[in-house]
């Protein structure tokens, strides 16, 4: 992830294709973004607004790299209800199902782009209290990857919501955490983590609903987990960020309570994981120190003294707010900050 500039336009077509930055400027501050998997849509986003009202702006975007051009296309450009807390392309990459994003705020969305790209359409809208038309805003999703008809929502009304899209109707409903749930993600075709503001990242597994099982609780209480990832190369890890907190901490759900490692490199409040879609021992961290890291946790179970340091680093313009490593091709990694998204090569 060398630093270099962005591709300059007399430069030669070589000079563009070996170029490590793509840099995009949204007209407005991007918080949700997200890689495409669709094997012919490479270097294809979406990108949603942060604005303080109701109105607010969601776009696709794609890099051109026969001119080294991330576009927006004004057809795939629609206007969104409150800012997405989180938006993902369905996990699909032979192309065998409609393509499909998915976005939360005050209800979990489902959109459909159209087969000649011309336009975008809401295909359900997916309210998972039955007792009022009002929900908790939902704080995050995932979407199953093994079986793509699921998606798990977190909820700021303590609850987990498994939705079945196809059906249009919630599989299993039940409440994780004893405070706001902050983050969920699938480790498989029917376990679920989520993590709250009570502290704990807790596993489900929806063949026994009546339990779950704490793998990790904050060392102060009342210190909130904000996000989550589950490593999908080997699910005996997983990664959470403590609110506020400049560190990440990795967990083995084998050892249940004690972290493996924490990095703890970063200068200021982590904001966001990604672990590398292709290897296991590899993760990629970024913050509000404008930085993003990344991590080879191959001797992680060796104890280092001072602590790991990251592999390779980038600083961005401004804090980062978000990072997707795309899964259909690893050697790119996206960030947002501020109006900005870059995708970097590694």
């Amino acid at each position: 992830m060398a630093a270099s500039s962005d591709p300059n336009p007399e430069g030669s077509d070589e000079q563009q294709k070996r170029s490590e930055i793509y840099t995009y400027e949204a007209p407005w501050h991007i918080y949700a973004m997200n890689w495409s998997v669709r094997r012919d849509k490479k270097y294809r986003l979406a990108i949603a607004s942060l604005l303080e009202h109701y109105n607010n702006r969601l776009e696709i975007v794609q890099l051109d790299d026969s001119n080294g051009e991330i576009r927006s296309d004004p057809n795939l450009s629609f206007d969104h209800p409150y800012p997405p807390t989180k938006t993902i392309f369905i996990p699909d990459k032979e192309c065998q199902k409609p393509d499909l994003l998915a976005t939360s705020s005050d209800f979990l969305r489902i959109w459909r782009i159209s087969d000649d790209h011309s336009r975008v359409d809401l295909k359900s809208l997916l309210n998972g209290n039955k007792n009022s038309e009002f929900c908790g805003p939902l704080t995050s999703f995932d979407w199953n990857e093994a079986e793509p008809k699921r998606i798990g929502t977190s909820s700021i009304d303590t609850t987990c919501t498994i939705w079945d899209i196809e059906r249009e109707t919630v599989d299993t409903q039940l409440i994780a955490h004893d405070k706001e749930v902050y983050d969920i993600a699938w480790g498989g075709v029917g376990v679920f983590a989520s993590v709250s503001a009570d502290g704990s990242v807790r596993v489900f597994d929806l063949r026994d609903k009546e339990h779950s099982t704490i793998i990790y609780e904050s060392s102060e209480p009342d210190t909130p987990l904000v996000r989550l990832g589950w490593n999908k190369q080997d699910p005996r890890y997983m990664a959470t960020i403590i609110m506020d907190s400049a560190k990440v901490v990795v967990l083995d759900i084998r050892f249940p309570t004690l972290p493996v490692v924490e990095l703890q490199r970063h200068q200021a409040s982590v904001n966001a994981i990604a672990w590398a879609p292709h290897s296991s021992c590899h993760i990629c961290t970024a913050g509000d120190d404008s930085q993003a890291l990344i991590w080879d946790l191959s001797s992680m179970s060796q104890p280092v003294e001072g602590g790991l340091d990251p592999i390779l680093a980038y600083t961005a313009g401004a804090e980062i707010e978000q990072l997707q490593w795309s899964s259909s091709q690893p050697d790119w990694v996206a960030i947002a900050f501020s109006t900005k998204l870059q995708i970097l090569r590694l």
